[in-house]
């Protein structure tokens, strides 16, 4: 079967990090500005979840971990216009910058070790 290339849309970001926006404003910004690990701290969640996860899913998860920053959080920030989000604002900010490569790092070693 041939693996099709295709663009990250905004929606493909969204699915990814929807979970951010269900969290507490007040607690992202708190998590971003302590560049926390969170992606360790919710690790055993995060493994049961992945079980659930589709092909596409896993391949839609892999693309936006292979994204460099800037280019995903301009995708943040095109998604928070049109959603309005507080969380995604925070996560497009440049000083989350750390605070994504971090979790993304360790989401990659997570989900595709």
């Amino acid at each position: 079967m041939e693996s099709q290339e295709r663009n990250i849309t905004e929606e493909d970001v969204m699915g990814v990090v929807d979970l951010f926006t269900k969290v507490p404003v007040v607690i992202l910004k708190m998590a971003v500005s302590r560049n926390m690990n969170v992606v360790k701290k919710f690790r055993s969640q995060i493994e049961n979840y992945k079980d659930q996860l589709s092909d596409e899913e896993i391949g839609k998860i892999k693309k936006v971990i292979e994204m460099q920053v800037p280019e995903l959080q301009g995708l943040l920030a095109r998604a928070y216009s049109e959603k309005g989000h507080e969380q995604l604002k925070i996560l497009a900010d440049p000083k989350a910058e750390q605070f994504i490569r971090d979790n993304l790092s360790e989401l990659k070693v997570l989900l595709f070790k």
